[in-house]
């Protein structure tokens, strides 16, 4: 049953990737220089007519976007350590672990393109220890 430690540690991993990701969202960088003053000035105060009544600033939508993916982090995490202590059977577990893989397996991806490396070390060890699991498991059965 060495699966469940890998899939524990992924966990754990997920826990921590929304956690730091959240102290993130209330932290506000100071800008370097005149360039940066602007972009977070109009980051901040320029809003975008969404139509409907909808009027939202970039600032707005990456507080959405980066709180969504402090919740997905969470989620699996909870997710998984609950399944964890379920008791289930391999095939089931199995299941969880490959949609694991998929949804974190896009999100590494995405973070290793268009992010920096905090980001990508995290979401890249949730995925690693995904795919640790799921061999671990394999093996197993």
């Amino acid at each position: 049953m060495k699966y469940i430690k890998w899939l524990k540690t992924a966990a754990v991993f997920q826990f921590i990737t929304a956690f730091v990701h959240t102290v993130t969202l209330f932290l506000k960088p100071p800008p370097n220089n005149e360039t940066e003053k602007q972009i977070f000035d109009l980051m901040s105060t320029y809003e975008f007519d969404f139509g409907g009544g909808f009027f939202r600033s970039m600032s707005e939508l990456t507080l959405a976007l980066s709180s969504c993916f402090s919740l997905v982090c969470l989620l699996g995490g909870l997710l998984n350590w609950y399944l964890i202590k379920q008791n289930l059977s391999k095939e089931t577990i199995t299941g969880v672990i490959n949609i694991n893989l998929l949804v974190f397996g896009i999100c590494f991806t995405m973070m290793a393109v268009f992010t920096f490396l905090p980001p990508i070390i995290l979401s890249g060890l949730v995925f690693f220890f995904l795919i640790v699991s799921r061999i671990t498991i394999s093996k197993e059965t």
